[in-house]
């Protein structure tokens, strides 16, 4: 039975704070989960609201919160910062289904007593199933790369091992940047260890750049690249410039390990031609392993199965864009049509609260991801090929910012809430 709140008269700087405080912890968990910082200023909102709260403000970054209450003539401001953070899709749908349905007037002790319900639901999966999700979101995108079989099974192994290790350093609260940088060092490393014993074995295999690049995409930072683009579209600079910043520093940090181990063995970086099999073999090749690449990257986010594989169907919009790009569409033009059409999707398989929509954008769209361009860019700036990797991130950049535009496009069309200011 929701107790009822005190009048306003009644109030003093203590319970303020109580109230404040129980606002502010589901801020924190929201921001913690992965949430967009738009959502967790809505939800804080919501929740201020319910427990008689007369005004709420708040600024939100990517770790720090700073929230003010007023009540009457008084007012409480706190500044809290997080110190670590990760993504959980499933705490991220808890947390929004919480906030459509909290009750219209609440008590601080209720909201804590709901929030630690959400947060006794921790990962769903162990190390070992975690791991391979990992490998399998990897496999899917050396399918895609055209990868040749044995270089896929490789790239499994060698990004179940890469997150293996990163999933111990973070639960041991390391440096994010430095997380990445031994994960992506791992994963590298054991690709092409493990080509190079095959070699010797008679595999005739040579270190190409497809399989390369894939065994290190599951450290790509999507949430905070996608979370910050909405935050820009949305104007909220403070939060939008810093997330994007994370996300390319994180980036980066794969990059300097993927660029590193490289030097130890040189890699293929020659175009592949396609397998030539018939046209239905090809789509449904492409289908498969688009399917299992975002099946994987959404089970590495904590995804509960039904929210996964609804957001692997929708991930299949990839399918038609590469069909588009090898039937001479520029890459950015198909990548912006077909993340416009996925942001519809998710919105729709999102409907009625059922998921929060930035849990099904995320993974389906990752797949889009140029890394083997963006590695070839790097090998022509070694090769101080300065025209031609200059090309290579210009490319990798636009086809970055068309799939961002396509999403936030979608957000404008399917969310009235989110595109008109109130």
């Amino acid at each position: 039975m929701t107790s009822s709140p005190r009048p306003p008269e009644d109030i003093d700087a203590h319970e303020l704070g109580r109230r404040s405080h129980a606002t502010l912890r589901l801020g924190l968990l929201m921001l913690g989960s992965g949430t967009a910082s738009y959502r967790v200023k809505q939800g804080m909102k919501v929740v201020a609201k319910a427990l008689g709260i007369d005004e709420h403000s708040e600024q939100v970054t990517l770790m720090e919160i700073t929230t003010t209450s007023r009540v009457g003539q008084q007012f409480r401001t706190e500044v809290s910062e997080l110190r670590h953070s990760s993504v959980d899709a499933d705490r991220i749908a808890r947390l929004d289904r919480y906030r459509r349905h909290v009750p219209s007037v609440t008590t601080p002790a209720e909201v804590h007593r709901a929030l630690d319900e959400i947060e006794r639901h921790g990962a769903m999966y162990n190390r070992w199933l975690n791991s391979s999700f990992a490998g399998a979101a990897c496999a899917g995108f050396a399918v895609l790369n055209r990868a040749r079989l044995l270089e896929v099974v490789v790239v499994f192994i060698a990004a179940f091992m890469g997150q293996w290790v990163r999933r111990e350093l973070a639960h041991r609260k390391f440096n994010a940047f430095g997380t990445v940088l031994v994960a992506a060092t791992i994963a590298t490393t054991v690709y092409i260890g493990s080509l190079a014993l095959m070699s010797l074995a008679g595999s005739g295999l040579e270190t190409h750049a497809s399989g390369y690049i894939s065994s290190v995409l599951f450290l790509l930072p999507g949430f905070a690249l996608i979370t910050g683009a909405l935050d820009l579209a949305k104007s909220d600079y403070s939060a939008g410039i810093v997330r994007i910043v994370h996300g390319t520093s994180l980036t980066l940090a794969a990059a300097a390990a993927v660029w590193g181990v490289s030097l130890i063995s040189p890699l293929d970086t020659s175009p592949r031609p396609p397998i030539d099999v018939p046209l239905l073999a090809d789509l449904g090749i492409k289908s498969v392993a688009s399917f299992v690449g975002v099946l994987g990257f959404a089970l590495l986010f904590n995804s509960p199965w039904r929210m996964a594989v609804t957001a692997a169907f929708i991930g299949l919009v990839n399918v038609p864009r590469m069909v588009l790009i090898e039937n001479g569409m520029p890459v950015q033009t198909a990548t912006f049509l077909a993340c416009l059409v996925l942001g519809v999707l998710a919105a729709t398989g999102a409907r009625g609260g059922r998921w929060p929509v930035i849990t099904l954008q995320v993974p389906a769209s990752l797949v889009q991801i140029p890394g083997v361009l963006a590695h070839e860019a790097i090998v022509s700036l070694n090769k101080s090929r300065y025209v031609d990797a200059t090309a290579g991130i210009l490319q990798v950049l636009l086809t970055v910012l068309a799939m961002l535009i396509g999403l936030v496009v979608a957000k404008y069309i399917t969310d009235r809430h989110w595109a008109f200011e109130r």
